[in-house]
């Protein structure tokens, strides 16, 4: 019998938590015969809705859920534990500038780094979901100095998945069709969804579309995207968030197919000379839960200058929350 996982959730009665937990007890990231116990982590005035979300949980007699700790002390949620959603954070909303989603949020991750790595398993894989994710997972892996960067990562598949679905409909092929997606920097207006190196069917992607297509409607499109669906729904993306934050942890955890590759957001070590330091997305493999940025890409020109926009960002982004390393 294998020995259970144990896994945080923050945010945990939140709606991109509400969408993941369930999947999560499904055996959606870690298979279905891993048993697991959830520490679900919230603000003290959202417990009450915690509770709630447990007794479904507890309704689903999920065969791979062993317990599930409820708190709102993040040295208790993480405890020992093997992987970490850090969901809960103050979502975007319309018209929301993105430093003032930075100021509200950075002090959340700067403590939750401190708990992480006062108690957390030394091996823990911290995925950061809350926004602005790059700069979040930054802080928090500044504020765990007794663990390694790369235990850290910030979503990038989420902007994948998009990129991945707006040129599988482009070219009427199934989303499995398309190999070698890649978005590079932040999670944010300045990523750079790159088909460069994408296959459909085999065939290089940029051969089956024109560059009209590729620069004007493909690249905005999952750029704006998170805007998009805010101002269709009226709140910010949670299924399709809570779905890519599965994925790109059971990637982390289980590996990447071969001949592909995902994006994540991982600590730059200057590949592609983007700056050292910064949480940058990248396309990466990953092989017994070991990331490896992929390297020998030809950049040109154009994809040059939009890596630097999102750098730029980032390099923002980075000096506004210094005072929290």
């Amino acid at each position: 019998m294998k020995v259970p996982l144990h896994i945080a959730v923050t945010g945990a009665a939140g709606q991109i938590s509400y969408s993941l937990l369930f999947r999560l007890a499904a055996g959606h990231s870690f298979g279905k015969d891993q048993p697991i116990v959830l520490h679900l982590l919230e603000v003290p005035s959202a417990m009450p809705a915690l509770e709630g979300v447990v007794m479904e949980l507890n309704d689903c007699a999920s065969p791979i859920v062993r317990s599930i700790i409820m708190t709102d002390d993040p040295f208790v949620a993480f405890k020992n534990i093997d992987h970490a959603f850090l969901i809960g954070a103050r979502p975007r909303t319309l018209g929301m500038a993105r430093k003032d989603l930075l100021k509200v949020n950075a002090e959340i991750f700067s403590t939750q780094g401190k708990a992480l790595n006062a108690v957390a398993n030394r091996n823990v894989k911290v995925l950061v979901t809350g926004n602005p994710a790059n700069t979040n997972a930054l802080i928090a892996l500044k504020n765990a100095p007794d663990l390694s960067p790369a235990n850290f990562s910030s979503m990038s598949r989420l902007d994948h998945n998009r990129a991945i679905s707006q040129l599988a409909e482009k070219c009427g092929v199934l989303t499995t069709d398309i190999k070698n997606m890649t978005v590079w920097g932040n999670h944010s207006g300045t990523q750079y969804p790159d088909i460069h190196y994408a296959t459909v069917r085999g065939q290089d992607a940029l051969s089956l579309v024109d560059d009209n297509w590729f620069v004007n409607n493909f690249i905005p499109t999952v750029q704006e995207r998170g805007e998009a669906v805010i101002k269709a729904r009226g709140q910010s993306s949670a299924g399709s968030a809570a779905n890519a934050a599965l994925d790109q942890m059971r990637a982390w955890a289980l590996g990447t197919p071969d001949n592909d590759w995902v994006s994540m957001g991982v600590l730059s070590d200057g590949s592609y000379d983007i700056e050292k330091g910064l949480m940058y997305s990248f396309p990466v493999t990953v092989e017994d839960g070991e990331i490896q940025i992929v390297q020998g890409l030809n950049i040109n020109e154009f994809s040059r200058h939009r890596m630097r926009v999102t750098e730029d960002e980032l390099k923002q982004e980075r000096d506004a929350v210094k005072h929290l390393f």
